[in-house]
């Protein structure tokens, strides 16, 4: 949960972006429209690639029209901004850790390590799967000390999506370890995973915490998740014997 609000970066980087000088002077009908816009499809993206967001917003600032073609950035531009915001809150966050001030506690939902490692205990093989940019998923995995347990790899954005997708990671996964079915286990707060998931009849869990808190259960999310088509819905890992219990039939 190190990037806990990153909607809340996200969401005046298009408002602005699909304004553009229009931001200042906007009544608050106009204003009202585009955030209504902008927060739909923040919702909708959820859990994709931030790179496909940025080209989603590219769309949004011409469907507008507000911004002269010849000063509409690409989504590599936009991207730039978004992330840069979002850095600043990160590495304000980084600090606090380094510094002590705040623990690994503070950055996870209630008892997701531990049953991270519990599922490593008994032999299952761990990917971790991100629509953030792939270095900055390994550098916050390695500073929150749970990047071990990823034997089978950490896989995040590389600025092209020909190149890689949550649906990709999936693909391979079942293809290098002959899964079927059920053998797969896909865990994850965001429709992506989770729809294809289903798509590969694998079994679904979706996360629906109150990254805030870190415990506990998130409406929004739960709503998200079930259309997603999620078998499981949990708010966080207090109870994960009985989780592990139930993924392996005990």
């Amino acid at each position: 949960t190190q990037r806990e609000g990153w909607e809340h970066i996200m969401e005046p980087v298009m408002i602005k972006a699909i304004l553009g000088d229009h931001y200042d002077t906007a009544d608050k009908a106009l204003y009202d429209k585009v955030r209504t816009r902008a927060l739909d499809f923040i919702d909708k993206s959820t859990g994709i690639q931030t790179i496909v967001q940025m080209e989603g917003l590219v769309k949004m600032v011409e469907e507008f029209n507000f911004v002269p073609k010849e000063a509409i950035l690409d989504k590599f531009g936009y991207k730039e901004i978004y992330n840069n915001g979002l850095m600043e809150m990160v590495d304000e966050r980084m600090t606090k850790l380094n510094s002590g001030q705040l623990t690994v506690q503070d950055f996870t939902v209630k008892g997701a390590v531990d049953f991270l490692y519990a599922l490593k205990d008994r032999g299952i093989k761990l990917y971790l799967a991100s629509g953030t940019d792939k270095a900055d998923v390994i550098n916050e995995a390695e500073s929150l000390g749970y990047a071990d347990v990823f034997d089978g790899g950490i896989y995040g954005s590389v600025g092209d999506i020909s190149k890689y997708s949550k649906k990709m990671v999936i693909e391979n996964i079942i293809k290098e370890n002959n899964l079927k079915g059920n053998e797969l286990l896909v865990i994850g707060d965001g429709p992506v995973e989770i729809k294809e998931c289903r798509k590969a009849n694998g079994i679904a869990i979706g996360i629906a915490s109150d990254e805030v808190r870190r415990y506990g259960l998130n409406q929004e999310k739960r709503s998200r998740l079930i259309k997603a088509g999620a078998q499981i819905i949990i708010p966080d890992f207090s109870q994960a014997d009985t989780l592990i219990d139930l993924i392996f039939k005990k």
